[in-house]
């Protein structure tokens, strides 16, 4: 899963089938473009080019560079996608069809690579881009200086055992004794090339930990300059665009049509619709959501924008070294003192927003359970949050400040996006309800991507944003609260919770992990570290007259970019 601004739920892998599909529409032969050059808006910018990195895993990134990545985007994804109806796909560039299981004790699985798939400069994809893919994710410092590598999420590289080929050319991932994934169709894959490392002076990445870290550490300031997508990039900017042209290399069952794709960013749903207008980019997927924005587009019947249920779900996490909150009574309060309901009411006015009571599935799913409410969190019961932080031994100064049983007076600071409007609402809610209690909460706002640095450096007491995933959820667990991720931002430590992502793991069977899910997800409430708050409505826009073929998908985390080879030049509507 990827951080970003959105706003939206975990969902359920329903109907999921591991088969080799592509998905519907676009040209077959490339053929018959009425524009040339395309220009589509990234809503927010990037920090850092890698996506294995704790600092490079976010939404911006994925989408700025999806046209030179495999399927699914780049980090551990990289090679499959979920279409619209939350059923698997494989990259048909790179693989001959779906992977299977060799063996079951350990486990081991194999995918054949297509004959002849090459990166985009034509040096051919090898077994060493797989390993270098699992060197990255391991979190294993004989693999790389784990400093240097902060890999975003270490559930599938720590409990890989070998990576070989078989003498077919299939690649072979054997799985350390005892592991097992009830999603193992959907974990591994190929994204950044070894021969790039290589030839920039990383020769020993695979035997040197030192230079694995230099490695990892050269993909996240520079960008690739070749990849595995329908595009390649020809030039780049950090933070502010990707300029790509045709990948000639690209040997999959549809072809690019443009000659020219710029990945731009934009910043603000406000200044997109603007340039829309304006004629300077064809679309965009914003981080923001506002219908009366996007309503503006109504005066141009050209224009067309979606609204939808996405993969991505927002929350409150605390960080659990902040001085005040250390304290599980306060914890406890602040997340019963926040009223979800005013905030979705007053955010998305006439649109329903429905409850999301656990950190890995939605009401949609029959795995899950509602654990916040039976718990008051996200209630807005201010008399509980004062009942229970009496009984915890705090009481109130003659100003009617909150005072801890320390005899100090309660302060926290609320870290946000402050160029998001519904951030920053939403983090002005907060701050009168904490209010009522006489407590007194300093709103942090920060712009770009200085929000992520903050978070990832834990210059905070709370804060607010997002994951994005897909419909997968096993490796959500330790990405999310394992004592050793580098996306632990709070620094959640719990061994109890450890050893329930080590069973979520344990098992083929999706119920028995869902199950293991839900234990973890239970125990965070009970410790009150991270509180989701809502599933919320997400949406694009574009402008039919330059591209076409724009799907909606709600179960990818690239949303309508998920199928970004198929677009056409537009004129369809």
């Amino acid at each position: 899963m990827a951080l970003t601004r959105r706003a939206l739920g975990g969902l359920t892998i329903g109907g999921s089938s591991a088969v080799l599909l592509a998905a519907c529409g676009g040209n077959d032969d490339g053929g018959g473009a009425q524009n040339d050059e395309l220009v589509w808006a990234v809503s927010w910018p990037w920090e850092a080019w890698n996506q294995t990195t704790a600092l490079g895993n976010t939404s911006s990134c994925n989408e700025a560079t999806a046209p030179m990545n495999p399927v699914g985007g780049g980090g551990g994804n990289a090679g499959y996608d979920f279409d619209p109806e939350g059923k698997v796909f494989y990259d048909t560039n790179l693989f001959s069809g779906p992977p299977e299981i060799v063996t079951e004790e350990p486990l081991a699985t194999k995918v054949l690579l297509k004959e002849g798939v090459k990166w985009s400069d034509g040096k051919p994809v090898r077994l060493e881009d797989f390993i270098f893919l699992w060197h990255a994710l391991s979190g294993l410092p004989e693999h790389a200086n784990q400093e240097k590598a902060t890999p975003t999420n270490t559930d599938w590289g720590s409990n890989v055992e070998s990576i070989t080929q078989a003498e077919d050319g299939s690649i072979v991932t054997t799985y350390k004794a005892g592991y097992v994934s009830a999603e193992w169709a959907f974990i591994g894959g190929v994204y950044l090339p070894s021969h790039v490392a290589e030839e920039n002076g990383f020769a020993d990445w695979a035997t040197n930990p030192e230079t694995m870290g230099d490695a990892i550490l050269f993909f996240n300031n520079d960008l690739s300059p070749v990849g595995l997508g329908p595009y390649k990039p020809v030039d780049s900017k950090l933070g502010e665009y990707v300029i790509y042209e045709p990948n000639e290399h690209y040997q999959g069952d549809k072809k690019p049509i443009f000659k020219k794709l710029t990945m731009k960013m934009v910043d603000g749903l406000e200044a997109i619709v603007t340039e829309m207008r304006q004629g300077t980019v064809a679309g965009s997927a914003p981080s923001d959501f506002d219908v009366e924005i996007l309503a503006q587009l109504d005066e141009d019947p050209a224009m067309k924008y979606e609204t939808y249920a996405g993969a991505t779900w927002s929350h409150i996490d605390i960080n659990m070294n902040a001085k005040f909150f250390k304290d599980i009574a306060l914890r406890k309060a602040w997340f019963t003192l926040i009223n979800i309901a005013d905030i979705t009411e007053k955010m998305f006015q006439g649109i329903p927003i429905p409850w999301k009571g656990n950190h890995f599935f939605t009401e949609e799913s029959p795995y899950y359970v509602d654990y916040t409410s039976e718990v008051g969190y996200g209630s807005g019961d201010i008399e509980a949050a004062r009942a229970a932080l009496t009984t915890a031994g705090y009481t109130w100064n003659g100003d009617g400040k909150l005072v801890s049983p320390d005899g100090e007076v309660v302060t926290t600071d609320f870290l946000f996006a402050a160029d998001n409007v519904v951030r920053k609402d939403t983090a002005s809610l907060i701050q009168a309800y904490a209010a009522e209690l006489g407590w007194d909460v300093t709103l942090n706002g920060v712009v770009g991507d200085e929000l992520f640095s903050k978070i990832e450096a834990g210059e905070w007491d709370s804060c607010i944003f997002s994951w994005v995933g897909n419909p997968a959820f096993t490796s959500s667990p330790e990405q999310f609260f394992g004592s050793g991720s580098s996306s632990n931002y709070g620094k959640f430590n719990d061994p109890a919770v450890d050893a329930l992502i080590a069973q979520v793991n344990s098992t083929l069977e999706l119920d028995e992990a869902a199950g293991y899910a839900n234990e973890i997800s239970k125990a965070v409430v009970d410790a009150a570290f991270t509180l989701p708050l809502y599933s919320s409505p997400l949406s694009h826009a574009y402008n039919t007259t330059m591209v076409g073929n724009i799907q909606t998908n709600g179960q990818a985390q690239l949303g309508p970019i998920y199928n970004l080879v198929e677009w056409t030049a537009g004129g369809e509507g």
